[in-house]
């Protein structure tokens, strides 16, 4: 129920709270034990205020330090892996009229063609 629901907080008051942790996937903080109220978090014991409220913990996280680092993504494609992802991402292209993109994976998977 506290998956489909994704509560801003959630707080296990139960006889062993980290067995359930495995079974969260959706929740903004979580609160452990009968000792740790949700007051803590939001003032003292380390993480924030500023949760996903309203259900959007099933897709959003809290504001952390990890939100305020940059994060950049590389990608590396060999040539048999463009030959089979090429042709799906020149369908892709044309749907979305992107000539350009388009045609930056035919000619390549033109030039490596020719060279078979």
């Amino acid at each position: 129920m506290s998956n489909r629901y994704a509560p801003e907080h959630l707080i296990l008051q139960v006889a062993e709270p980290r067995a359930l942790l495995d079974g969260i996937d959706s929740a903004g903080s979580i609160f452990l034990g009968q000792w740790t109220p949700e007051s803590v978090g939001d003032y003292c014991s380390g993480s924030n205020h500023v949760l996903p409220t309203y259900g959007y913990a099933r897709s959003y996280s809290g504001v952390s330090v990890a939100s305020y680092q940059k994060q950049i993504t590389v990608q590396e494609v060999s040539e048999e892996g463009l030959r089979n992802i090429g042709p799906c991402t020149a369908t892709l292209a044309a749907a979305e009229q992107l000539e350009a993109h388009r045609r930056a994976v035919t000619l390549r998977l033109a030039a490596l063609e020719a060279q078979s």
